[in-house]
């Protein structure tokens, strides 16, 4: 899938805390100044071009979804982050976490535990 924006992954936040949204719902939650119907209505237009957001057909508006859920736009930026920048080694990825002290060798032991036990 393609990359999101700031902008759209704010927008993608919206629909995962709250659920399915029409236009003029997403625009009433935006902070002052609030941006014009148009914009965010192209923004979500956008997404689901991308493939994020999918929509349903209520009269002559739609009520837009997410298509791809949190967890998985997770793992899928994860995976996105560790082939570019670690040459696809996850374990290149955690021994980082280790250098840079962003997990600890307690942490590495309760992961490891916790991978035998499954």
């Amino acid at each position: 899938m393609e990359k999101l924006t700031k902008r759209e992954e704010a927008l993608m936040q919206l629909f995962w805390q709250h659920g399915p949204l029409f236009v003029q719902e997403i625009v009433a939650m935006m902070p002052e100044p609030k941006p014009h119907f148009n914009t965010i209505s192209t923004q979500v237009r956008t997404l689901e071009a991308k493939g994020y957001l999918s929509h349903e057909a209520l009269g002559a508006t739609h009520r837009y979804y997410a298509a791809i859920s949190e967890a998985d736009f997770s793992r899928q930026t994860l995976g996105s982050v560790i082939d570019r920048y670690f040459g696809r080694s996850y374990l290149g990825a955690v021994s980082a976490l280790v250098e840079e002290e962003k997990i600890s060798v307690e942490e590495l032991r309760a992961l490891i535990e916790k991978i035998e036990n499954q």
